[in-house]
């Protein structure tokens, strides 16, 4: 009897060791569970949908090879570079002003939304595109698509150009960068210019911060190729005169 003690009591002393083994491999489990639930979660995460970055009323300077290129306004600004085409998207209006070498603007463009393609360094204009060059003309559309390596811009849909001296109308329409040397495929109408009109601010030159030029005094809307004020009062509809692409 009196030896029993001393039976148990290498065990009663192990018990501890073993609580603290159980408890150590029950941590290294709950560790491995919430590093896999944080994998799951990240897997579950689109990159096509889902931005790498979010910035809000964004007023920037852009550069290329070291020289001060753009400026953007936009109220919202996504970034995806994660994606399998990365890009900038911005979905509520942009406002983007190119320069030349000495710090002057060559063209003001403004639109309803506008994504960049990083990698192929496209941008693609949505929705009342409004683009005014240099020389004071305009380009309204609703598309318009500007590759910076090519240095050209292009379109396919309804354009709208207003000139000094003329409206030009159309569909297909290549130009270089400063949107100074440009044509038109398929021109469906040149109307001319009124002169006596009484000039009124457009939406687009109120929407660039410009003053109207000579070619505001006709007022325009872009979705129509029948969009072109009546001269005066007395003739509510001036005629048009088609023009055949090749002429």
């Amino acid at each position: 009897m009196p030896d029993e003690p001393s039976n148990h009591a290498p065990a009663m002393r192990a018990l501890p060791v073993a609580a603290a083994i159980a408890l150590i491999l029950c941590t290294l489990h709950l560790s491995s569970c919430s590093g896999d639930e944080d994998k799951v979660y990240a897997a579950n995460v689109d990159p096509e949908r889902t931005p790498t970055m979010t910035t809000s009323n964004v007023s920037t300077l852009i550069s290329d090879s070291g020289i001060t290129r753009y400026k953007v306004e936009a109220p919202i600004w996504y970034v995806y570079d994660e994606a399998k085409d990365p890009r900038w998207s911005f979905p509520q209006t942009l406002h983007l002003e190119r320069f030349d070498n000495f710090f002057n603007k060559e063209a003001t463009v403004d639109c309803d939304s506008a994504t960049y393609f990083k990698n192929r360094q496209l941008w693609r204009l949505d929705g009342n595109v409004r683009v005014l060059n240099l020389a004071g003309e305009k380009f309204l559309t609703q598309q318009l698509f500007w590759d910076q390596r090519k240095q050209s811009v292009y379109s396919d849909s309804f354009i709208q150009i207003i000139r000094s001296d003329r409206i030009m109308e159309g569909y297909g329409f290549v130009s270089n960068e400063t949107m100074t040397d440009f044509s038109v495929s398929n021109v469906s109408a040149i109307l001319p210019v009124d002169r006596n009109t009484s000039q009124t601010q457009t939406p687009d030159s109120a929407a660039t911060g410009s003053e109207p030029a000579a070619a505001d005094t006709a007022a325009v809307n872009p979705a129509s190729a029948d969009s072109v004020a009546p001269r005066s009062p007395r003739r509510p509809q001036r005629p048009r005169k088609n023009i055949q692409p090749n002429q």
